[in-house]
């Protein structure tokens, strides 16, 4: 077993430095990857699209997409979702970019998924943050 904390450089640095956006937890025939609480933020850390919860939904994908790729990753190796949400009136905008990333047909179900209202995220404007659990195959 070997533990691996990593920023990627195909993706921009945490906020503050203070976080690794993904921990990797090599195993037996694959890794867990487990990334960090992703906001919608640009490659100078500021926020795009202040309180559009779509806006925001499509750049922490993009983000997450970066993240897992740089692990050999896709989104079909997800396993479980958690979101922040400030407004749980948000919910049909980040239902409908999800739902393109992650559709329900009867081959395969969406990940396992937690989604909570919190008062506010740690930066102005950002109104979800999400963190994606994934776990990759050795090829």
């Amino acid at each position: 077993m070997n533990l691996n904390l990593d920023n990627p450089e195909t993706v921009a640095a945490p906020f503050g430095d203070r976080f690794a956006h993904v921990a990797r937890l090599d195993l037996d025939g694959g890794a867990l990857l487990m990334l960090a609480g992703q906001v919608a933020v640009d490659d100078a850390g500021e926020v795009v699209a202040p309180g559009d919860a779509a806006a925001q939904a499509e750049r922490i994908f993009e983000i997450i997409h970066g993240l897992l790729a740089a692990h050999g990753a896709t989104f079909a190796d997800v396993l479980h979702i958690r979101t922040f949400m400030t407004s749980l009136q948000d919910l049909p905008a980040y239902a409908a970019v999800r739902r393109g990333l992650f559709p329900a047909h009867p081959a395969t179900n969406p990940p396992a998924s937690t989604t909570v209202e919190v008062s506010r995220l740690f930066l102005p404007g950002a109104v979800l943050e999400v963190e994606v659990t994934a776990a990759v195959r050795s090829r």
